[in-house]
């Protein structure tokens, strides 16, 4: 496993390792439910440390096809440092820079270009531009006003803009093993399951960038002409994620 990664935990959730597998679980009960791994706990986004060229490799299963909110594995700058109130940080919010393996439940749609999957399985790259988080901040500010469809869809229409994506979806049963690989350089991203390759993108997320792995019920919806919905689901029963062979080069 890599030096210097934490497991955090919220509500029913559990990571425990055995050997060199990690188990990710979630108990039942309202409230949310997080198990997580991750390099950059305390650490201000500034002096995050994973930065291209990387290579990120694993092997990961799960308990079911569809788990109550999201779950994955991968690279991001932690953009929501209140987390929408549900288990976030301490940090101003920013724009998201992120390339990751993620399995999202139907409830949530998690793109802002609607030429791409919103929820489910999928390899996603997301570039934006260094804003300082002291400039966003006032937007926190007209957050209520996303009741409004109006409002709520030139919003959207504006993180379109600013944030760059590309994603495809995995096809794969993610309740049996497979091999997950994610290539970031500079100016390219690749990512292969079992091999192959499923995603090549130019699109980059800038860094510097903190390793996550997690399974948690949280879910957020930001639909093209609704409001931004965001919550939690109940767990399934047993729900877990296993993740070995974890490496980091």
């Amino acid at each position: 496993m890599p030096q210097h990664m934490t497991a955090r935990t919220a509500g029913s959730g559990h990571a425990q390792q055995d050997g060199d597998v990690w188990r990710f679980s979630l108990g039942a009960g309202r409230g949310y439910h997080l198990a997580q791994l991750d390099d950059y706990a305390g650490i201000p986004r500034r002096r995050f440390t994973r930065r291209a060229p990387l290579r990120l490799s694993l092997r990961a299963r799960a308990s079911h096809a569809d788990l109550p909110g999201t779950w994955g594995f991968g690279l991001w700058n932690d953009p929501f440092g209140f987390s929408l109130g549900l288990g976030g940080g301490s940090q101003l919010p920013t724009l998201p820079n992120a390339a990751w393996f993620m399995f999202a439940s139907p409830r949530n749609h998690l793109s802002f270009n609607d030429a791409l999957p919103g929820n489910g399985g999928q390899a996603a790259v997301y570039r934006s531009p260094r804003i300082p988080s002291l400039l966003l901040t006032p937007g926190l500010l007209v957050l209520p006003l996303l009741a409004l469809p109006p409002t709520a869809r030139g919003l959207r229409r504006l993180a379109s803009a600013l944030v760059q994506q590309e994603a495809t979806v995995l096809t794969s049963d993610p309740r049996q093993w497979h091999n997950y690989e994610l290539l970031w350089q500079a100016e390219q991203v690749e990512f292969l399951v079992d091999g192959q390759n499923i995603l090549s993108t130019k699109i980059a997320p800038r860094p510097p960038l903190s390793l996550v792995l997690w399974l948690d019920n949280q879910y957020a919806a930001w639909l093209p002409s609704r409001r931004m919905h965001y919550g939690t689901e109940e767990p399934r029963p047993e729900s877990w994620v296993e993740i070995r062979d974890l490496q980091v080069q």
